[in-house]
């Protein structure tokens, strides 16, 4: 097993709506518009803390992770500071930060504002959750089933409605499934060639959208998958002794948003009152990568932790040096951005996506 494809990767651009002007948002959303909650399903780019309790070797409740979060506690979060789903709450004015919805803390008023069910490692596929000991989208969609009712027995039937019409919902995924699913475990690939692996990939991402809509929810946004191919630990394993990036992977997640992309579009177009939206990562992303000083970033090719070649999760730990400044880095270990990194990818998408829920 390579732990490096084990985390879901950046998928991330939850970074998705920030950025204006409103008092305690900077978000910008039409005067007779409320958003009472962000709800969040996927893999560690929003998983909140919910692998901190599952037999796994995908967590990051440890040092150094969290170094910068509030009180430099690790949390869970794979990242130094906050996700692109707390950055999202935060700016629409909501709360500070995104709760798992397996949080032990977690009380009646962080239920209605929003949680996150999503869990690192996961993925639109079936097996993909399976080889790491994850939460599966099928067992997050029962954990928001149970989160509903715990809504009708705080608020009753017509509010809980109403909460979940006016939500936020984030639904991040698919990296895992190419990175870890196909390309490192194989076991994908005896059966599909990419473009067939893409379309069981786009099914099961349609089924899950129309699963939650069912439920309730109507604003939902939907992530493509980053230049995987790119990431750091890609580049070690796939990119050659220059480690330059994986051309193959790239490849794999251009077919695989390019079939997603018209999928969400037909649902949108399909499914009554909804806005369900397509977010491209992709194209944002390499963007940074390849033209980091423009962005005021030095170091895209490696992560802050140890090399940064290769260290996610239980390899990225305290007995390991993290580098001085992680302002100038775009990824915090050799999968997921540092906080600058997720900040820059928030200005970069926010215009773009945030009058499309509305």
């Amino acid at each position: 097993m390579h732990l490096p494809y084990m985390m879901q990767p950046l998928t991330f651009l939850l970074s998705l709506l920030l950025l204006a002007d409103r008092g305690g948002a900077r978000i910008t959303i039409p005067e007779n518009v409320t958003v009472p909650a962000v709800i969040a399903f996927g893999d560690s780019i929003v998983d909140q803390g919910a692998n901190n309790n599952l037999k796994t070797l995908v967590k990051a409740n440890f040092a150094p992770y969290g170094k910068d979060f509030i009180a430099g506690k690790p949390t869970g979060r794979f990242t130094n500071n906050k996700t692109p789903a707390d950055l999202i709450v935060e700016e629409l004015g909501i709360k500070e930060i995104l709760p798992a919805y397996f949080d032990p803390s977690l009380n009646d008023k962080e239920l209605l504002t929003g949680v996150s069910f999503a869990s690192g490692g996961s993925g639109y596929d079936p097996q993909t959750p399976k080889i790491v000991s994850v939460l599966s989208f099928a067992e997050q969609l029962q954990q928001f089933e149970e989160y509903i009712v715990k809504l009708k027995s705080m608020v009753g039937e017509e509010r809980t409605r109403y909460i979940l019409a006016n939500s936020l919902f984030l639904v991040v995924a698919g990296s895992d499934d190419l990175a870890n699913t196909y390309f490192t475990v194989g076991i994908r690939r005896l059966q599909y060639d990419i473009p067939s692996y893409a379309d069981l990939m786009v099914s099961s991402a349609s089924n899950f959208i129309q699963d939650i809509y069912k439920l309730g929810a109507r604003r939902i946004a939907v992530f493509g998958t980053p230049p995987i191919g790119c990431l750091p630990s890609q580049r070690t394993l796939g990119g050659g002794g220059l480690r330059v990036c994986a051309e193959e992977y790239n490849q794999a997640s251009q077919i695989y948003n390019s079939k997603l992309q018209p999928q969400i579009e037909h649902l949108n177009g399909t499914l009554a009152q909804s806005r369900i939206v397509y977010v491209d990562i992709y194209n944002p992303l390499l963007a940074i990568i390849e033209n980091p000083l423009q962005y005021g970033l030095e170091v895209v090719d490696r992560g802050c932790c140890g090399t940064g070649n290769i260290e996610v999760s239980i390899l990225c730990n305290s007995l390991l040096p993290t580098c001085p400044d992680d302002s100038k880095y775009l990824f915090w270990d050799s999968y997921h951005p540092t906080d600058k990194g997720y900040n820059i990818l928030i200005n970069q998408v926010i215009g773009r996506y945030i009058n499309d829920f509305f």
